[in-house]
């Protein structure tokens, strides 16, 4: 839900903007899909520690540091996720292009009535895939968790790092136990996604 409220404006304004600015955000967001999940869990750790420039805010504000949190692996998971979010909302947006705001226009709707009446429900197949990608990834995610989380039990392990501690205690009857689980949630998640698309091509 935190990356369908935070990426739909970004891919928002991406799809619609003639900015100059637009090669460098897309970037940005982009940046996780290229980066190993160490690097971005390791700046991550520098920003969001107490002398990163997020982490002096957090303190400021009264907050603390997030590094080790459970607030602190939700930021983190909500960047490292975010390219699965906003790319296919991005293309859903592009593809519905502008006529229908235009209509919407000539029939005196604002710009938040036509977003939320016209543009909406013709990118509703783009915010399933954002929704199932996102939460794919982001259950799935054991670097930049395991960078800025840690392990810590009933705080911020999570089912990737579970299934690490098991083999390195060699308890692989657990471990199997748990990958195998992930590997069928993963599977279930793409047979979905594929036979959505597939329905929607057809049709």
């Amino acid at each position: 839900m935190i990356l369908l409220i935070v990426g739909t404006p970004i891919a928002w304004w991406l799809a619609r903007t003639g900015s100059k600015w637009k090669g460098v955000i897309g970037a940005v967001v982009a940046l996780p899909l290229v980066l190993p999940p160490t690097v971005l869990g390791f700046y991550l750790l520098i920003a969001l520690g107490p002398h990163g420039p997020v982490g002096q805010l957090t303190q400021f504000l009264g907050w603390g540091v997030l590094p080790f949190t459970f607030a602190g692996l939700v930021v983190a998971s909500v960047f490292y996720s975010m390219p699965f979010v906003v790319q296919p909302l991005q293309q859903a947006f592009e593809a519905i292009g502008s006529r229908p705001l235009e209509v919407a226009a000539t029939l005196r709707a604002s710009p938040w009535d036509a977003f939320f009446t016209v543009v909406l429900p013709l990118a509703k197949p783009g915010f399933i895939t954002a929704a199932i990608l996102g939460f794919a990834h982001t259950v799935g995610e054991f670097g930049v968790v395991l960078m800025i989380g840690g392990n810590i039990p009933e705080k911020t392990r999570v089912v990737s790092v579970q299934i690490y501690d098991h083999v390195e205690a060699l308890e692989y009857a657990e471990a199997h136990l748990l990958a195998g689980g992930m590997l069928l949630f993963s599977f279930f998640v793409l047979l979905a996604l594929y036979s959505r698309k597939g329905a929607h091509t057809w049709k």
